[in-house]
């Protein structure tokens, strides 16, 4: 199940943020990174690519249109987690993430539907917040709800806005070994925006680039995040370090003039 976006222009009705935007193809079992400064549309895009804006051009998911899909269809099939958190309401956890996948998954009997909550709650490490009110709990409890809320009903495609923005370092780790471990273990492609490029070197498989002006590059880590490219898109002098451990690490030194 490949991802290819083909001469696409979206954003929105008076302002197109990216304008013939074409990728190579992106491979199941891909975890992507959508990296790049405020406002230069990782969000946009991804809510694009969920059909929640308007798209011309050709995007296809394993050869299919998507902007042809039944809502049905979507539903089952893409996994979109915005930047914005579940609603503080009474339901507890594990209602919220039955309903989800009931919604997704009508063909899954409850055994099938409660073994799949069970899995997901197991892996991210939230078997304590179930039977939780999401009144009673803090956002980043709420963020890995919602994230539940996505894994449980096994997409094909998964667009995480910000996923980790919630969380401390523990919980970041816990968010992107379950995605990582979703896109491997079931051939499933995963976007994920964020603002941390160190965890985006230590995960992803690729990284996509936006710059300011609706440029992108695609690539893998060690391909995308050098010095030149960080200097052009981030306005700052960095490079790129290996940690005891091997990993390679982004180490910023300044803030490059205007």
């Amino acid at each position: 199940m490949s991802l290819q976006l083909s001469h696409i222009t979206a954003g929105y009705r008076r302002r197109p943020v990216f304008r013939d935007l074409s990728l190579a193809p992106i491979r199941p079992g891909s975890l992507v990174a959508v990296v790049g400064p405020n406002a230069v549309g990782k969000s946009t895009l991804l809510k694009s690519i969920a059909g929640l804006l308007p798209v011309a051009g050709a995007l296809t998911l394993d050869g299919e249109e998507l902007t042809g899909l039944s809502g049905a269809r979507r539903v089952r099939d893409i996994g979109y987690l915005p930047q914005t958190l579940p609603q503080a309401i009474p339901l507890v956890a594990y209602e919220t993430v039955f309903s989800a996948c009931r919604a997704a998954r009508a063909d899954w009997s409850r055994e099938q539907t409660e073994q799949a909550i069970e899995t997901v709650f197991a892996t991210l490490g939230i078997r304590d917040l179930a039977l939780r009110s999401l009144a009673e709990m803090s956002g980043g409890q709420r963020q890995m709800v919602g994230l539940a809320q996505v894994l449980v009903r096994q997409p094909g495609l998964m667009l995480l806005d910000e996923p980790t923005s919630a969380l401390d370092l523990h919980w970041q780790l816990n968010v992107l070994n379950a995605v990582h471990a979703a896109t491997s273990q079931r051939g499933a492609i995963a976007l994920v925006a964020s603002h941390d490029l160190n965890l985006a070197l230590r995960f992803c498989d690729q990284v996509l680039v936006l710059s300011p002006g609706g440029h992108a590059c695609l690539g893998t880590p060690q391909e995308t995040l050098t010095p030149s490219l960080l200097a052009r898109t981030y306005g700052i002098e960095a490079r790129i370090e290996r940690c005891s451990r091997g990993h390679p690490i982004v180490l910023a030194d300044r803030p490059l003039a205007p």
